[in-house]
């Protein structure tokens, strides 16, 4: 990752908590501590934020909390080619008049390309994604309601009698923070109570997860592999991940690349 995109990174995320820690830096940036300990000198010389012991805080205190992970902007330019492909791949699971449910996310986001000439009933928690359904497509759109991430893009509610309750779905399609033997991973507290109200309203739960999500780990667990019906990933994914779903009874398909997306790639490296 550039220098650049790191520095966006960092002072976002100072924006969003009132200390972010030398190692949230480095799991945001997938980057070594010594270069986050000389990005934050950097940028507190530049008064951009301020150097705490162990840490960095911003110049301005954020008056709002938000979630923790990366800003939606920089996931979403993230194994962009990969994303859709997935996302392609997700949709092709879908049928006319299917009630679904999509997670917010940049890979879930994909979808709505390959949704344009789809006719079902679709809830979401992502500000984006119900706007260009909207606007490019004729599917009936309910939104959850909630408090706006923008960072994230996504709308979440810490309530228990929100619209979520009255929603039925054939299937929830989601996405995480990492993957692994324990089941789906998450960063942040207010996205597991959320996502959980979400997973309880559909008959089959559908992960879209790049191959590097089964490298990543977090400290909070979502739902157990147990509750997972199929696992969407690209061909990066490896033979001793791909085992662990087959003995936990996931289904796994694996997208491919077409020329459009090798090419997309290509232009946006």
């Amino acid at each position: 990752m550039h220098e650049k995109e790191r520095h966006r990174i960092i002072l976002s995320a100072v924006q969003e908590k009132p200390v972010v820690t030398v190692q949230e830096m480095v799991e945001l940036t997938d980057s070594s501590e010594a270069t986050i300990r000389r990005d934050i000198a950097a940028l507190h010389v530049q008064k951009r934020l301020r150097r705490v012991r162990g840490g960095a805080e911003a110049i301005s205190p954020p008056q709002f909390i938000g979630l923790a992970g990366r800003p939606f902007s920089v996931n979403e330019t993230l194994n962009a080619a990969q994303k859709r492909a997935i996302a392609r791949e997700a949709v092709n699971l879908c049928q006319d008049g299917e009630p679904i449910i999509i997670n917010g996310g940049t890979t879930t986001f994909q979808m709505v390309h390959y949704l344009t000439g789809r006719r079902m009933p679709i809830f979401t928690n992502s500000f984006p994604i119900a706007e260009h359904l909207l606007k490019h497509s004729k599917n009936t759109v309910m939104l959850s309601g909630g408090t706006i991430y923008r960072e994230q893009n996504i709308i979440l509610s810490p309530f228990d009698n929100d619209v979520t309750r009255n929603f039925y779905a054939r299937r929830m399609f989601m996405g995480a923070q990492g993957l692994g033997p324990l089941g789906l991973m998450e960063g942040d507290p207010l996205l597991i109570q959320a996502e959980q109200k979400l997973i309880d309203q559909a008959d089959e739960l559908v992960v879209l997860v790049d191959s590097s999500k089964f490298r990543m780990r977090s400290s909070l667990i979502l739902c157990g592999l147990s509750r997972i019906a199929t696992v969407i990933t690209d061909d990066g994914i490896e033979d001793r991940e791909a085992k662990m779903l087959e003995t936990a009874g996931v289904a796994l398909v694996v997208a491919r690349r077409q020329s459009s997306d090798k090419e997309e790639s290509s232009l946006q490296a």
